[in-house]
């Protein structure tokens, strides 16, 4: 792989140690903004993303590329500290942990304030914004970083008369490959082994959804000697999991007897009253889709007639139940892997955030289709040959 030009062999970034340790681990990142520098330089992005090391790693490199950025992130995924940085580095920053959905939506019109040519979003919620309140004459177009999100602005767009090119980086088979299914399965347990200090190996588990996130948990847990059944109404995705060896069934028949349940659909409510009733005292849930969703919260407080807080407010709730049982939710069916653990592994998001520099950088060349889509296979395949030549 060539030296990367953008990134110094020892980066000194004293107001973020845990941005320089990400950045060390880089180096498809750092090349690719410093390819792409020339196309990128001047321009103004928007984004909505994560804000923790990896993201601030990108920042970073595309700060010094003389890109202008504007950030927010997820309710309750900031790190307050890396946000504190990127503020030092010139960065304008509008999120804090402790921000709800009504400051997150603030915070997507402070950032739309900068007339972005760019946006790099995750959810959909700062694109579809940007569309409905018309998109600055400037406007190139972008890329969403979710399914949820793709799914949201591709419904949008049946509905629009015009929108220029955004690219859905979870479209890409190489993403959902190495950062889905391999980062997100094992961050996602260390985020439950953080947040309960459990044990695994003879643990009954459930994981709703066998889509690349939810196939990593499975297998991750698996690995760890943990009992996993699986739920996926997709056949071709149940039939995977019965023969990477996990118990298949219904929501309501796998979380059963789950001493743990992993939503992990993308969907709402797929954790109902018909699967809340069937779930066995002490129960522990977790989220790992991108919205907090998953579990029928309005169903669980239909049933609730205490909670108790067992630790910091909102980390482990139990919900105490009118027939005597109690659920524990944990971070209120937030990413666990981002809300109690660092996020996806440093290697893994140098993919993803590849994919969303280069992706960038054929939305800014202009030589993109104005319609929502797929990562362009020339990007994947050279992301690809740079990996190989990286690992092996």
């Amino acid at each position: 792989m060539p030296e990367n030009p953008a990134l110094p062999e020892n980066p000194v970034l004293p107001g973020s140690p845990a941005t320089a340790w990400a950045l060390k681990h880089m180096p498809l990142t750092a090349q690719a903004v410093g390819e792409l520098a020339p196309i990128l330089t001047g321009r103004r992005l928007a984004m909505c993303l994560h804000v923790e090391p990896k993201t601030a790693g990108l920042v970073t490199l595309l700060v010094r590329a003389g890109v202008e950025v504007s950030l927010t992130g997820s309710p309750g995924t900031t790190h307050d500290d890396v946000a504190d940085y990127l503020r030092e580095l010139g960065v304008a920053v509008f999120t804090r942990r402790a921000d709800g959905e009504p400051e997150h939506r603030r915070n997507v019109e402070r950032v739309l304030e900068c007339e972005p040519h760019l946006t790099l979003d995750n959810g959909g919620d700062l694109t579809l914004s940007l569309f409905e309140s018309g998109a600055p004459a400037g406007y190139l177009g972008g890329t969403e970083e979710t399914t949820t999100g793709g799914i949201r602005l591709r419904a949008a767009s049946e509905q629009a008369s015009q929108l220029a090119p955004v690219v859905v980086i979870n479209d890409s088979r190489l993403k959902l490959l190495v950062e889905n299914e391999f980062g997100v399965g094992q961050s996602v347990v260390q985020g439950f082994l953080n947040a309960t200090n459990l044990m695994v190996p003879g643990l009954r588990a459930a994981v709703l959804g066998y889509g690349p996130c939810g196939k990593g948990v499975a297998d991750t847990l698996s690995r760890l000697g943990a009992r996993v059944s699986v739920c996926d109404t997709d056949p071709m995705r149940a039939l995977e999991a019965i023969l990477n060896g996990h118990r298949v069934g219904t929501a309501a028949e796998v979380v059963s007897d789950a001493r743990l349940v992993f939503t992990a659909t993308g969907h709402a409510n797929v954790l109902g009253a018909e699967e809340l009733a069937a779930l066995p005292d002490g129960a522990v849930l977790a989220g790992v889709g991108h919205f907090a969703w998953e579990v029928d919260r309005t169903a669980l407080a239909a049933r609730t007639v205490r909670t108790v807080e067992y630790g910091s407010p909102s980390r482990r709730t139990g919900h105490v139940l009118d027939d005597g049982r109690e659920l524990v939710l944990l971070d209120q069916g937030r990413m666990l892997n981002l809300t109690a653990a660092n996020g996806n592994s440093i290697q893994a998001m140098d993919l993803g955030l590849t994919l969303q520099a280069r992706c960038l950088g054929a939305v800014a060349s202009g030589v993109l289709a104005p319609v929502v889509q797929s990562v362009p296979a020339t990007v994947e395949h050279r992301i690809a040959t740079d990996l190989v030549a990286l690992l092996k």
